[in-house]
């Protein structure tokens, strides 16, 4: 049953009145009266229709970018490519709005309830996805319901939803024509699901960890990212996936030569100096991505060690500055660009969706001078 202003009123233990002054806008209403009604709307996850059935299922010109950090490179970089492709002469005037979450769970639902009430065209989100049951299964219930709307869902960078969650509860598992012809409008049997963009990362961490084992390296510390995020994860098992099949015994300490921090520069360092206190003898480290990489650069250097004469150092994503920075970065490049680009034209519907929904991106190790053989003792 559709949630009513009445249903948010009750929540709020306000009038109906003053919810819809506080959505109109129009009135003024005091500062703890307004948090009190926009928490109940976003607990209950109301949503504003238009007076008729017609308009409420309209969608508008506006096409959300949800990215955790704008200001990474990583995610600049596909928004970016996202923009470009609602330029006028291939979109007829879209207009693209980014959402900057900061890597909250929370503000990434919020975006999104706020980019259904505005009837988005369509919504990409980028990046790594949180690994909490709760979250997800709300998510799903979100994104399913925009797409009920008629508004277009591309996940870019992280991996798809779980089936039993874009199904919901009490639906019928999405499979048969509804999983076959992910990304258009409608199916037979619903909405279409999220159509995804997905990373190689697992394939990426595993070549490069391959590259440092090639050359010699067996005490390698990893600083990984958030240890909730899908990426962290990923990205681990190809690095672990690597040593296993190259010496199983490197299994052994392998969790602990890993830490974790944030995706930043000061993760790296703080992660990097960690290492060298659990393991003064390593020989390389991988970095979560490669403004992580800077940061365990940093920190090598401030303890007297040359990169890569004593320890060798490796990033991941090759973002723009890693092949001018001194000595030139060993990374994985992921070509976020044409991946943003993809998930552009898949969201205005301008491309064809992949087969099963879902489109994996490759990776390329890109073998510069932060790594090279370990001194010989």
């Amino acid at each position: 049953m559709a949630v009513t202003l009445a249903d948010v009123a009750a929540r709020a233990g306000v009038s109906a009145a003053t919810v819809s002054r506080v959505l109109s806008g129009n009135y003024p209403v005091a500062g703890a009266t307004r948090s009190r009604v926009l928490r109940a709307v976003e607990e209950l996850e109301y949503v504003v229709n238009g007076p008729a059935s017609a308009l409420a299922a309209a969608t508008s010109d506006l096409v959300g970018v949800l990215v955790n950090d704008i200001a990474d490179p990583f995610f600049g970089i596909m928004a970016s490519a996202v923009q470009s492709e609602m330029e006028p002469e291939k979109a007829g005037r879209k207009l693209a709005v980014v959402c900057n979450t900061g890597g909250s769970p929370e503000r990434e639902l919020t975006y999104l309830t706020l980019l259904q009430r505005q009837r988005a065209a369509a919504v990409v989100l980028t990046g790594s996805a949180v690994e909490d049951e709760k979250h997800t299964a709300a998510l799903a219930a979100r994104l399913r319901r925009m797409a009920e709307a008629g508004t277009r869902i591309v996940l870019c960078g992280r991996p798809p939803l779980p089936e039993d969650a874009v199904a919901g509860r009490g639906d019928a598992p999405r499979s048969g024509k509804a999983g076959r012809d992910a990304g258009k409008d409608e199916t037979e049997d619903g909405p279409a699901a999220p159509i995804t963009v997905a990373f190689d990362n697992r394939g990426g961490a595993r070549r490069l960890t391959e590259h440092l084992l090639a050359l010699g390296h067996r005490r390698i510390g990893y600083v990984a990212g958030p240890v909730e995020r899908t990426t962290t994860r990923h990205r681990l098992e190809g690095h672990r996936a690597a040593l296993a099949d190259h010496d199983p015994a490197l299994l052994s300490d392998a969790e602990h030569l890993t830490v974790h921090g944030a995706y930043d520069r000061s993760s790296g360092y703080d992660g990097a100096l960690e290492l060298l206190r659990r393991a003064p003898d390593l020989t390389a480290v991988l970095a979560a991505n490669d403004t992580v990489a800077l940061g365990v650069c940093a920190a090598l250097r401030d303890q007297g060690l040359r990169i890569p004469e004593d320890v060798s150092v490796a990033g991941f994503d090759d973002l723009p500055f890693s092949a001018d920075a001194a000595p030139a970065l060993t990374t994985v490049r992921i070509p976020l660009h044409e991946a943003g680009a993809r998930a552009g034209r898949l969201a205005l519907g301008r491309e064809s969706a992949p087969p099963g929904g879902v489109a994996t991106v490759r990776t390329e190790l890109m073998a510069r001078a932060s790594t090279a053989p370990p001194r010989a003792d």
